[in-house]
């Protein structure tokens, strides 16, 4: 159980989820999740390889016996957009107010940490996307995210 100071405030360490958080998480993952796959297309494109592969595995996430890629793309947009809105109001909720995009790129490199070598290790369209490409667009949903978070906070200013 979490005790309350003395002061009634909140207890250290605690976030307070105000509206301002709530839309700029939801802004902030909004975009991320609109740009973060671009370093992984532009590499399939480079090299020949399927653009839409990332997306692909994404949905066998839901539907792993699934080979059509219509079903997959339907069901990895929404399970896309809510991770990348959760992860969008927990980085709003910790990175701080300086350096924020350059913080937020390296809470992508964690974020791939655990989606790619934890999580993704169980998944096999997953486990064999290229890694490099992975970790490129986990840095740039991080650094879009750091990045939407400090234009508006600096806008509330």
């Amino acid at each position: 159980m979490v005790e309350r100071p003395r002061d009634g405030g909140r207890p250290r360490g605690s976030v307070e989820l105000s509206p301002d958080l709530i839309r700029d998480a939801f802004a902030a993952g909004s975009v991320a999740a609109a740009v973060s796959g671009a370093p992984s297309t532009a590499h399939a494109l480079a090299t020949g390889a399927d653009p839409l592969e990332a997306s692909l595995a994404a949905g066998a996430m839901v539907l792993p016996n699934e080979k059509r890629a219509l079903p997959l793309l339907a069901v990895a947009t929404p399970v896309h957009v809510a991770i990348s809105l959760g992860w969008a109001f927990a980085l709003a909720a910790l990175l701080p107010r300086r350096n924020t995009a350059a913080w937020g790129a390296l809470a992508g490199l964690a974020i791939a940490a655990l989606d790619l070598g934890v999580v993704g290790r169980r998944f096999p369209r997953i486990a064999a996307l290229s890694t490099l490409p992975q970790i490129a667009d986990h840095a740039a949903y991080g650094a879009a995210v750091g990045a939407v978070l400090s234009r508006r906070r600096r806008a509330r200013r």
